[in-house]
């Protein structure tokens, strides 16, 4: 189905695995398209969450260097359809409705910064390299940077912006790069124990947080907010997950969602 891409659903838990290990997993058009087909699919499947990562030596090493070469001769409206495919996927993974982790290992380099940021949730094994390298060439992480600064903040973000300095997997913690840093072999445990939680939790209850999030922290005022949140909590109530969530606390029992 997909040529940069390879593709599992174990038990629920899909995979989407970065797949050109032969350039370290470095993203060009072909694979920027496909990455924002698969997570406009996932929406319809029954996944409980959605893991990317890299095949081979890294998670990714940023743009391909042909296709960067390609574009170095293009004119004003090429790159600019080039720079909206890049929009366009960061944009799609983090508008998923399913919750979204980033496994990286090896290297995160330049626009491998805005795939991971916009996860809901980034682990990386400690020995992973990541730098906004784009200064160093002449440019800047444009389309990355909404994303990136969600998860840095302003000024952790204008310090690897600026600077293009390599850090390693704890500094990306500290940065709040990632969630959490740890050795390379404990690295799918530490996904395995946020799947356990996720699998607990309503999937609409789940798809409905990431919306009132996005919503209370990009497009509402604190008056909107007022009548907008009323309203959320109110509906889902009266849903059927709602109401089996809340039935099944009263009752002492697992919800149906919870899968024995």
């Amino acid at each position: 189905m997909y040529t940069t891409l390879e593709t599992t659903n174990e038990n629920g838990i899909f995979t989407v695995w970065l797949n050109r290990p032969e350039v370290h997993n470095a993203f060009n058009s072909t694979m920027l398209e496909e990455l924002a087909e698969c997570f406009l699919d996932l929406q319809s499947t029954d996944a409980v969450c959605v893991i990317i990562r890299g095949r081979g030596k890294s998670f990714c090493a940023g743009a391909d260097l042909g296709w960067m070469r390609a574009g170095a001769g293009n004119d004003y409206e090429t790159n600019y359809q080039d720079s909206l495919l890049l929009s366009k996927c960061f944009y799609t993974i983090y508008t998923c409705s399913k919750p979204t982790i980033a496994l990286v290992h090896g290297v995160s380099l330049g626009g491998a910064n805005g795939l991971l940021s916009a996860c809901d949730l980034a682990y990386c094994s400690d020995d992973a390299t990541f730098s906004l390298s784009e200064v160093k060439i002449g440019i800047v992480p444009a389309c990355i940077s909404p994303y990136v600064v969600k998860r840095v903040g302003e000024y952790g973000t204008r310090e690897l912006m600026l600077t293009g300095k390599r850090i390693k997997g704890p500094e990306a913690q500290a940065f709040h790069l990632v969630n959490k840093s740890v050795p390379a072999d404990q690295l799918d445990a530490v996904a395995e124990e946020t799947i356990s939680h996720l699998r607990t939790s309503g999937p609409a209850a789940m798809a409905h947080g990431k919306k009132l999030i996005h919503e209370v922290t990009n497009n509402l005022t604190l008056m909107e907010a007022y009548d907008f949140t009323a309203r959320m909590i109110a509906d889902i109530r009266a849903s059927e997950e709602g109401q089996e969530g809340m039935s099944a606390f009263l009752e002492k029992r697992k919800p149906t969602w919870v899968k024995e």
